[in-house]
């Protein structure tokens, strides 16, 4: 089998190893084409099993969806009684309680690595990847997202990561709202190329009254197309949004610029058997505000914490009422 080689390695190496800021508009672009390979997925009746930052590869320009060694139709699945593969952070929380992949569990690790996109930040990697995880991400814990990230886009995030299914949006739905922002992001300012003036010049001899004509027509519908893409919600979030986090990354010294991530020996980002017995019911956290963070905080991640359960996982639950769950489950084995 030959396969296309990746020269920057997945979305984190893409992210770690950029010296350049990437602004959001690109990013949106680059979301809307790995949306559309996993609709590709499931419009051939098939649920990826393993979607992860680790499996999005980046060539020059262009993501695509790797390993789909998981890969099965989503009506033929069996749910095997030893537990179900995968990298925790990434898998819906009916997942996580032993129900078998699905279409919509694919939009729950689309919002995971969606947001890991646009925060640049690893989802839990300060913390084990353990049962005290699996409970917390039920009862409604989910990464945080950059206060940098625009609303439209982190309301798509949420949206994506709901408790319950049927409020996640469709593939086609998540494609189509990715591929109206893209075409409203893009900067008509980019679309002039100074190469054409030759060429129009060189036309003009020969039918200066008709190209006049038409220049004129075409200029009057790029004027309006880009009054239009500039008055759209989505363009004026993203280019407040760039001009704060484009500044803060010109602000940081060289050598910051490419990102050194330390995660918790004990947060684990390979596909493994995953068998937790009777998790909480998947809810959502009452606490919008805690899936913000501060952007100014040192991308470098602590290795160790004295207290990782109680000083991290603070939506719902204390360390007291994940000990008690603990004990309930138990009993009830």
């Amino acid at each position: 089998m030959i396969l296309f080689y990746c020269n920057n390695g997945n979305l984190r190496n893409y992210l770690n190893k950029s010296e350049e800021y990437i602004g959001y508009g690109l990013k949106i672009f680059e979301l809307l084409l790995i949306a559309r390979g996993l609709l590709d997925i499931h419009n051939s009746g098939k649920v990826h099993k393993d979607f992860h930052s680790g499996n999005i590869l980046f060539g020059d320009d262009d993501p695509y969806i790797s390993d789909l060694g998981m890969c099965q139709s989503a009506s033929k699945q069996k749910v095997k009684e030893e537990g179900i593969y995968g990298v925790l952070p990434y898998m819906a929380p009916e997942v996580l309680r032993g129900h078998q992949y699905t279409k919509a569990s694919d939009i729950y690790s689309f919002g995971i690595i969606m947001n890991e996109f646009l925060s640049e930040e690893i989802p839990y990697g300060d913390i084990p990847h353990n049962e005290f995880l699996a409970i917390t991400i039920c009862k409604g814990q989910r990464p945080k997202i950059s206060e940098d990230v625009p609303k439209l886009l982190a309301d798509l995030i949420i949206r994506c990561w709901d408790a319950e299914i049927e409020n996640r949006p469709t593939t086609k739905e998540l494609y189509q709202i990715l591929k109206k922002w893209s075409d409203e992001t893009y900067d008509s300012d980019d679309s002039d190329d100074d190469g054409d003036d030759g060429e129009d010049s060189e036309d003009s001899e020969y039918d200066e009254d008709s190209e006049d004509s038409e220049d004129s027509e075409d200029d009057d519908e790029d004027d309006k197309d880009g009054e239009n893409i500039q008055n759209s919600e989505i363009y004026s979030q993203i280019k407040e949004s760039d001009e704060i986090r484009r500044k803060k990354f010109n602000n940081k010294p060289k050598e910051d610029k490419s990102k050194n991530i330390q995660t918790h020996p004990q947060a684990i980002y390979t596909s493994r058997l995953i068998n937790f017995k009777s998790l909480p019911k998947p809810v959502n956290s009452s606490d919008l505000s805690s899936f913000q963070f501060n952007s100014d905080t040192n991308y470098t991640i602590q290795s160790t914490l004295t207290n990782p359960i109680s000083e991290c996982l603070d939506v719902q639950l204390s360390e007291l009422e994940l000990n008690e769950i603990c004990q309930d489950s138990e009993n009830n084995i």
